[in-house]
C-alpha cells in the first residue's frame, strides 16, 4: 500500500489515544534529527517514534540520534507502516 508520511502519524496519534495515551509531537530547537512524536501511555511508559512514509529510511543524523537515545535506555521505534502501529504500542504500554 502506498501512503505517506504523513497519513502514518496521523494514524499513530489516533491509535495512541484511542488506547489511552498521548503520541506528543516532539522538536528539540538546536537539536536537528530528533525523532517525530514522543509517545506517552499512563504508569510513565515512554518512547520515541519516528515517521517514514513506506519504504524510506532514516537520514544518518537521525540514525545517529536514535543511537544516543537508545544509549541513554530510551526505546525508539521507526515506523513506516500502519500495520506496525498497534503492535507497536501495545509493546510500549505493556513494556
Amino acid at each position: 500500500m502506498s501512503y505517506s508520511e504523513k497519513y502514518v502519524e496521523q494514524k499513530l496519534v489516533t491509535e495512541a489515544k484511542k488506547m489511552g495515551g498521548l503520541a506528543a509531537k516532539f522538536v528539540s530547537p538546536g537539536l536537528d534529527g530528533v525523532p517525530d512524536r514522543l509517545i506517552l501511555f499512563p504508569g510513565g511508559k515512554v518512547a520515541f517514534a519516528e515517521l517514514k512514509a513506506p519504504g524510506k529510511k532514516l537520514r544518518p543524523l537521525q540514525e545517529k540520534r536514535k543511537r544516543t537515545l537508545e544509549g541513554l535506555g530510551f526505546r525508539v521505534y521507526v515506523i513506516d507502516s500502519v500495520e506496525k502501529i498497534g503492535g507497536i504500542l501495545h509493546e510500549i504500554q505493556t513494556a
